[in-house]
């Protein structure tokens, strides 16, 4: 196994995530084709080209190059226009395979990618192995699910046709396996990493004070009272109004605020951020959430330490990177016990899960830690140490292992 075709049709991993589509997965592509690439795996990283000033291809370092395919407008396109792109995207990269990029398998994200990866998989005979990140399914369980029957029907024809499908924990394998009849044989954990060198716990400080202090004052963000963070985009699946509603609890302490990092996301991303807004004006809040824009990646893990507690809300989650994002950096995380949630947060250890949606029930578990300040600490520390064992050269080298043994095997037999 030598050489790999990464396929993000959808969203660029060079994209900025917390707005638009991007977002953990978009982390999660780059991460694993850098680590990858490090291991001796070359990986040609294939999405869709939305700009006419795109080089066609983009070195990003040694064994790891982005080619921009062009399908459909050179421009932005709406998600439910992308499935009837999905045929040129495919022609596009196979040319590039076909013509100085030969690929040993393809590795699709996301179920558009998927597609392409199911037509170039009986064309080039090779592996296909796909990971989805969200599932229509699920996400028709938390009342989330896109309009239309095609989605769910498109996943389940490609995870027919795939070699492997990754899952980031158990909780998704049985997802996979209740809401779509998978083989559990041919589904495989591999649990996402989190770039260490930058996403650690903030140094002692020389002198007396809180933890917070340097990365508030970094920030530009108050230095008095408890801070909360939200990251992440703003779309009802994400949550946030929990987070807004629970801050208003009575029992939280008045100089609570709470920091939003992330954009709108989503055919009605500007909708829900108008809805949050005034929610926010409505409690009385206005002094008390913080909007900030989607941030570049690494300064992200500042906002983690300027917090006292990370609040991840969600109503599904296949995995939750902003949980293991915040854990790393030692801040203890109040969570939806929904997903990959409940496998990143060690209930009572690392931090609390929260069955279903009352902001009162977050507002509880918030106001247990911020009004002692030791077991937040304990907690954080525990959650620096859990969080050591996900890295991206595990990842990869996982992955590396199962893409050797597939190239030797006859491959899955589309139903």
């Amino acid at each position: 196994m030598r050489t790999l075709a990464v396929l993000s049709m959808h969203t660029s991993p060079l994209a900025q995530p917390g707005t638009g589509d991007g977002g953990g997965m978009n982390v999660y592509v780059r991460g694993l084709a850098s680590a990858l690439a490090r291991a001796g795996v070359r990986c040609d990283l294939y999405t869709r080209a939305s700009d006419p000033g795109q080089a066609a291809v983009l070195p990003i370092e040694p064994g790891l190059a982005v080619h921009h395919v062009p399908a459909g407008p050179l421009a932005p396109v709406a998600k439910e226009q992308l499935p009837g792109l999905v045929d040129a995207f495919a022609a596009g990269v196979l040319h590039r395979i076909e013509h100085g990029h030969p690929a040993d398998a393809i590795h699709a994200n996301y179920w558009l990618s998927g597609m392409a990866g199911h037509r170039m998989k009986h064309h080039l005979d090779v592996p296909l192995v796909s990971t989805f990140h969200t599932l229509d399914r699920v996400k028709a369980e938390a009342d989330e699910a896109d309009d239309s029957l095609q989605r769910s029907m498109a996943e389940a024809k490609v995870m027919g046709c795939s070699d492997a499908i990754l899952a980031s924990c158990d909780d998704e394998v049985a997802q996979l396996v209740r809401l779509y009849g998978v083989d559990p044989a041919r589904v495989h954990i591999v649990a996402p990493g989190v770039d260490h060198a930058f996403f650690a716990p903030a140094p002692a400080p020389a002198a007396a004070g809180p933890r917070t202090a340097q990365a508030r004052r970094a920030l530009g963000l108050p230095a008095a009272g408890p801070m909360l963070l939200f990251v992440g985009r703003i779309q009802p699946l994400k949550g946030l109004e929990v987070a807004v509603r629970a801050l208003a609890r009575p029992g939280i302490r008045p100089d609570t605020f709470l920091v939003v990092v992330g954009g709108p996301s989503g055919a009605h991303g500007d909708d829900e951020v108008h809805r949050i807004t005034s929610l926010v004006h409505a409690l009385g809040l206005d002094d008390r959430v913080v909007f900030v824009p989607p941030q570049p990646h690494e300064l992200l893990s500042t906002y983690y330490r300027a917090a006292d507690v990370v609040v991840v809300p969600s109503r599904s989650e296949s995995f939750g990177l902003v949980a293991l994002e915040a854990a790393a950096c030692g801040v203890p995380v109040v969570a939806s016990a929904v997903g990959g949630l409940n496998t990143l947060v060690d209930h009572g250890r690392t931090g609390f899960l929260v069955e279903g949606r009352d902001p009162a029930a977050f507002a509880t578990c918030l106001q247990q830690l911020l009004d002692d300040p030791v077991l937040a600490a304990e907690m954080g520390r525990r959650a620096a140490i859990r969080a050591r064992g996900y890295t991206w050269s595990v990842a990869a080298g996982r992955l590396r292992r199962l893409y050797g043994d597939l190239t030797a095997r006859s491959l899955v037999e589309c139903r």
